[in-house]
């Protein structure tokens, strides 16, 4: 697959603050690419830079193939972005939001028409197109938002922080209409989010810290290199969990235990068969990764 994005020693400060530190990441055509940090890690700043938002003070970005310098006007082409907060002119309706948005692209008359209908449909906003965006719910908003940046047909979709806030089943219907995108259009998307569960998802993930990278790997790559496996046992009693002198918790109806690899949650079963009657194992959560690569938790994307 080819590089939709390649960043190679991107630099940006703010004063004293070094807001981004000799950045480098490739992310591949149709990529779910997840790039995870605490607010004030770096995200907004490299993303505002890719968007030709804000300048960089060093480095090279190429999107698409084209340097973001040279040719900045086919890179905006490329990229819908949803922003964290809403970008929408609350005293306008759906339809007329939409409709100057589309403008800024030629998109216009029975084209515009078409391109409207066919997102309403797919991310049911079919009841609301002439609502003012004042009287829509966070959920109604966030759909539009995304219409918004899926107007022009972009082959990169930047989603920062796209879910928050919003209840599991408008956050559901979100990821659906953006996985069929990705399978249907080979778009790339770019997330950064402190869901954890939607990070662990990504084909490739990157880790910031301080504006610079932490850790990357797949998902898999990291869990293996960051975590351990935990073998949940039922049916047993705590001296025997304590025979196998293994690190263990008690939870309800059993114990879990810590174990730095499967191939140490294999040998363990294998020399004590008898205890192995009722378990399972899995691997660590990328809620523990994100912990064990910054020494912080991911909570609303503020340090804990």
């Amino acid at each position: 697959m080819s590089n939709m994005i390649q960043i190679d020693h991107l630099s940006k400060n703010f004063g004293k603050v070094k807001a981004v530190q000799d950045l480098s990441f490739r992310v591949k055509e149709g990529e779910l690419f997840a790039f995870l940090g605490i607010n004030g890690a770096g995200k907004s700043t490299t993303i505002n830079i890719m968007c030709g938002q804000l300048s960089k003070d060093s480095g090279h970005i190429l999107i698409d193939g084209h340097d973001l310098d040279k040719d900045i006007d086919f890179v905006k082409r490329e990229l819908g972005v949803v922003f964290q907060s809403s970008v929408l002119d609350s005293a306008l309706s759906v339809y007329d939001n939409l409709e100057s948005r589309a403008a800024l692209y030629g998109i216009t008359g029975m084209e515009f028409k078409k391109r409207l209908a066919e997102l309403a449909k797919i991310l049911d906003f079919e009841d609301f197109v002439k609502r003012t965006v004042a009287k829509l719910s966070g959920g109604q908003r966030r759909r539009i938002d995304i219409a918004r940046a899926l107007f022009h047909m972009p082959k990169i979709l930047i989603l920062d922080e796209p879910t928050t806030g919003l209840d599991p089943q408008t956050r559901k219907t979100l990821w659906n209409v953006i996985s069929n995108f990705r399978k249907d259009e080979k778009m790339t998307v770019f997330l950064t989010t402190h869901y954890m569960e939607e990070a662990a998802e990504a084909d490739y993930i990157v880790i910031i810290d301080g504006g610079e990278i932490s850790a990357k790997g797949t998902p898999l790559e990291l869990k293996n290199t960051y975590t351990g496996d935990y073998i949940t046992l039922y049916g047993v009693t705590e001296d025997m969990i304590k025979a196998l002198g293994v690190t263990y918790e008690q939870i309800r109806n059993g114990y879990r235990l810590f174990v730095p690899n499967t191939r140490a949650a294999t040998d363990l079963i294998v020399k004590h068969p008898q205890l192995f009657h009722d378990y399972e194992i899995t691997k660590g959560k990328m809620d523990d990764v994100f912990l064990a690569v910054t020494g912080k938790t991911l909570i609303g994307g503020v340090e804990k």
